[in-house]
């Protein structure tokens, strides 16, 4: 489904000028259905090594493989296309402040060229699937985070992706809405068997809703973790100090 092959990014430190490495190269796959985790402290290269599988970040260089499609070889044409099968969630939101939750959702809709029909159909769908079917002409400034997030949810599945990345979707909210935002994504995975990569710093979403997870400090991958049950299968030191910041 997702493979990173040689994967580097660099960039240039705003004060020195000096060369300095987000991502060291890293090679990774990420199964078909699977819910996989990047995890690390701030500064690790998560959201770098995230935003490289939909070249949101195009990697300086290496292969980023998603459907089968390589896609740093695309045009700019196919790129935007390969994109309509890859979902983003953002940490604070991204919502567009003067639409209403159902023009959010339709947004990536209207881009890709869909019928107004279609879009109303599906705009309907995926609010009843993060119920906020009552919300459909609220605005943001009317929302919780936590409704914020659950329509930042409906509109990266609006186009029913095989993919969804989520960078941080809830380092911004309190507990309890942490809780029904990853029931949410959990159940979209299994609905619909879209792939989910989430970008946190947190074990315990990594123990909540991923099958795997990839253990990142300074730019590179220290540890593939494996999580059966809830529970973590870790060993390395930065897993360790992990589970005692959780």
């Amino acid at each position: 489904m997702i493979t990173l092959d040689n994967v580097q990014k660099r960039y240039v430190h705003p004060e020195n000028g000096s060369w300095f490495d987000a991502v060291l190269p890293t090679s990774l796959t990420i199964e078909q259905g699977e819910v996989f985790g990047l995890i690390g402290f701030s500064g690790a290269g998560k959201s770098t090594l995230l935003r490289l599988i939909n070249l949101l970040e195009r990697p300086d260089q290496g292969s980023v493989i998603v459907d089968g499609q390589n896609l740093v070889s695309l045009s700019p044409k196919q790129l935007r296309q390969a994109r309509q099968n890859i979902g983003m969630i953002f940490q604070q939101f991204n919502l567009l402040a003067n639409l209403t939750v159902a023009d959010n959702v339709a947004f990536p809709l209207k881009i890709a060229g869909w019928s107004h029909d279609k879009i109303v159909k599906r705009v309907t769908e995926c609010l009843d699937i993060v119920g906020l079917s009552d919300r459909v002409k609220h605005y943001p400034a009317q929302l919780s985070g936590g409704q914020k997030q659950r329509v930042g949810i409906a509109r990266a599945l609006a186009p029913s992706p095989h993919v969804i990345l989520a960078d941080e979707p809830t380092s911004a909210l309190d507990p309890f809405t942490t809780k029904s935002v990853l029931e949410c994504l959990e159940d979209i995975n299994k609905r619909f068997n879209v792939t989910i990569v989430i970008v946190t710093h947190e074990m315990s979403v990594i123990r909540r809703v991923c099958q795997r997870a990839a253990l990142m400090d300074q730019g590179k991958v220290v540890e593939i973790v494996q999580v059966n049950d809830h529970q973590i299968q870790a060993h390395s030191d930065l897993a360790r100090k992990l589970f005692e910041e959780a």
